[in-house]
């Protein structure tokens, strides 16, 4: 709703004309404005009191333009502003609808399909926002508006730098509302501390309004709503289903426990099965595009007693159509660099396929997954002496049986998958009546399936985990006879999925139904020989979401002979194996040069950046590999040429304590002809 404008009111602000009042709050004030195109926009212009702080002026520049970076999923989009005008102001998509405090007021809780579509356009659009390093700090309901009936959220990209100018100018002042503030929100050292989790706490907090029409740590005042929300559990009476799960997760005290928004996503999609979203196919798509923009995380190494250094960042790069998106490579490097993670190592990897120039940093689209299958890693052994369904073993290749079952899944990795991707990986029938099935796109026991047998090849959807297929595309087939391995793949590009032998194409479907947008691939055996046990052999797993643009390139630890760094999520010292995440340590200046950042960005201020490649893989480690610890994290940058096996030495059991409560910890890592031969962890908590 318009409102007249104010006597004092300024009739113009640089090139917009003001047409009537939005609204006021503790930012500014927000205008109803008019683009000199004729375009109907929003313009808010900040509080004078800001206007004499150079320091704001500053911070304002640099987290608007960050925020302009935001793709429009689920977002007003940021159009222009002026940090040096007499009153700051900021010009963003003007969005003709009521906000979600409006909807709830007027027609009280939502609950169904419309509750489950405002979850997941408010996680969209923090996937957006959190995808370019923004955090938005101030979500709450009256920043989440309805345009024809799907969510936007605004006012994302000036909360840090108020927030930031009024704790150095007024004693515990803050930028947000009481009620959607995370925990950490409260410390005194804030501006060091929040990160993107604090944002999905507000979620959740937003959502559990939205279904109840209350907030879950509702008080009487707000030092007692700080108190419950700092020291008592939410109370989420009235909110049901797999969606009281989630938002009990993202209003854990920890902000390490809560999803980060992507995978908030991931889950809010993959639980997606009352067809609400194909209803509303514009929230759809945003939404699965948001899942394959560029992944950031605000974080450093742990240490006791200290705040973490630097943040975690994720490679960003060149927009398609639908959606801002890229990959990466693993550069393959048999030369024994002793330099583990500079920058140098993405320069020396070869020259990238596609010749689509980049346009600022270089963004990862979705997750990938790599593993030989020669040892347990992402995919694991479960053979069971009383075991009556099957199991997966390991000889040199992963095997598949059924025993007293038509099936077999073996467990593997949990990563889901949205969009294009492909998936490739050596098959084989080792026994007569046995088809070898990669199941994608899986929800609970329904997904696309593909199964590769000695006469034929057939791909469809799997309703029920091998109790038929329907939509069935059959084709003869006899390269899959007992005894013979081909490279099997499937490509699902622009709503087709299409199956290859060899990269000969062999059969393709669509790959459309509504309920199966996104979720994990499954690796397994089908038994068309009911008398007997069946298996099939795996090896060599590539799953990837597709290159567009540049990739960056990353040093791959399964192969020749290297150093380089990981996120490491487990080691198995009797399987030998460890899995991780390939990353590349920069220092934040250079980080700033080579993916052309403004170097009055706050990134380029941090000691380093951490650049994600986005994929996990199984890494075959020597037995009783040497495992050291580097003790000189304080010393911030120096994090960039830390090379493998510095330090003291550990126990196998200190070493295993360490990554049991810090999954995803930094390790250097020396790879000596394919095997991880030192484990070096970066920290020294």
């Amino acid at each position: 709703m318009t409102h007249s404008m104010m006597p004092n009111d300024p009739r113009r602000l640089g090139d917009y004309e003001l047409l009537g009042r939005l609204g006021e709050g503790g930012m500014g004030t927000v205008f109803l404005g008019r683009s000199p195109d004729g375009r109907l926009v929003a313009v808010k212009m900040l509080r004078a009191e800001h206007a004499w702080d150079t320091e704001f002026r500053g911070r304002f520049r640099s987290e608007v333009n960050r925020a302009r970076e935001v793709p429009g999923f689920c977002t007003a989009a940021v159009l222009d502003a002026d940090p040096d005008h007499d009153t700051p102001y900021l010009v963003v998509e003007y969005v003709d609808g009521p906000s979600l405090s409006d909807v709830i007021r007027e027609r009280g809780p939502l609950d169904g399909g419309t509750l489950h579509s405002v979850a997941v356009g408010v996680a969209t659009a923090l996937a957006a926002i959190h995808g370019v390093g923004v955090i938005h700090r101030d979500l709450k309901p009256q920043n989440v508006l309805f345009s024809l009936g799907t969510p936007k959220v605004i006012d994302f990209g000036i909360a840090r730098a108020l927030e930031a100018t009024s704790r150095h100018t007024k004693t515990d002042q803050m930028v947000g509302t009481v009620a959607y503030m995370a925990p950490e929100r409260f410390d005194s050292d804030s501006d060091h501390t929040v990160g993107p989790a604090a944002d999905v706490f507000a979620w959740g907090v937003v959502v559990a309004y939205a279904a109840t029409g209350r907030t879950p740590f509702r008080a009487d005042s707000p030092a007692a709503t700080a108190a419950r929300i700092l020291t008592q559990p939410p109370d989420l009476t009235g909110l049901d289903g797999s969606l009281r799960d989630l938002v009990g997760r993202t209003l854990a005290k920890d902000p390490a426990e809560r999803p980060t928004a992507h995978e908030l996503l991931d889950l809010l999609l993959a639980a997606e099965t009352g067809g609400a979203l194909a209803q509303r196919p514009e929230l759809l798509m945003a939404a699965e595009a948001a899942q394959l923009t560029g992944r950031v995380r605000t974080s450093g190494v742990r240490a006791p007693g200290r705040r973490r250094a630097g943040r975690w960042v994720a490679v960003a790069a060149a927009a398609t159509v639908v959606c801002a998106g890229a990959g990466f490579a693993l550069a393959r490097d048999q030369r024994g660099e002793a330099s583990v993670s500079s920058p140098s190592a993405s320069r020396s990897a070869p020259a990238p396929r596609s010749s689509v120039a980049v346009a600022g940093p270089p963004r990862i689209q979705g997750p990938g997954v790599s593993d030989q299958l020669d040892r347990p890693g992402l995919w694991k052994a479960d053979r069971a002496a009383d075991s009556a369904a099957g199991w997966c073993t390991f000889d040199r290749r992963m095997l598949a049986t059924t025993h007293m079952s038509p099936l077999y899944q073996c467990k593997g990795s949990p990563d889901s998958f949205a969009g294009d991707q492909t998936i490739t990986a050596d098959v084989g029938v080792v026994s007569p009546g046995a088809c070898a099935v990669i199941w994608f796109r899986m929800v609970d026991q329904r997904g696309y399936a593909a199964s590769f047998c000695e006469n034929e090849i057939r791909l469809g959807i799997d309703e029920s985990s091998g109790n038929g297929f329907t939509s069935e595309q059959r084709v003869a087939s006899t390269a899959f006879r007992v005894g013979r391995t081909h490279r099997a793949g499937i490509a699902v590009r622009n709503g087709i999925a299409q199956v290859t032998v060899d990269g000969t194409p062999a059969v393709s479907m669509p790959v459309t139904d509504p309920q199966l947008v996104a979720g994990r691939v499954v690796l397994g055996v089908l038994n068309d020989a009911s008398d007997r046990d069946a298996t099939v052999a795996f090896a060599n797993v590539d799953l990837r979401s597709p290159v567009v643009g540049q990739p960056a390139h990353f040093t791959d630890p399964t192969t020749g002979s290297s150093q380089s760094v990981v996120e490491l999520y487990s080691y198995d010292p009797v399987a030998h194996s460890a899995v991780a995440q390939p990353v590349i340590v920069m220092d934040s200046a250079d980080y700033c040069k080579q993916f052309k950042i403004d170097p009055s960005d706050i990134r380029c201020s941090d000691p380093f950046q951490i650049v994600e490649s986005r994929t996990k893989v199984t890494i075959p480690v020597r037995s009783a590999p040497k495992l050291t610890v580097w003790e000189n994290v304080d010393g911030g940058a120096d994090i960039v040429s830390v090379r493998a096996g510095a330090g003291r030495s550990i126990s196998a059991a200190k070493f295993t304590k360490w990554l049991t409560a810090s999954q995803g910890g930094l390790v250097a890592v020396t790879v000596t002809n394919g095997e991880a031969t030192t484990l070096t962890k970066i920290d020294n908590s």
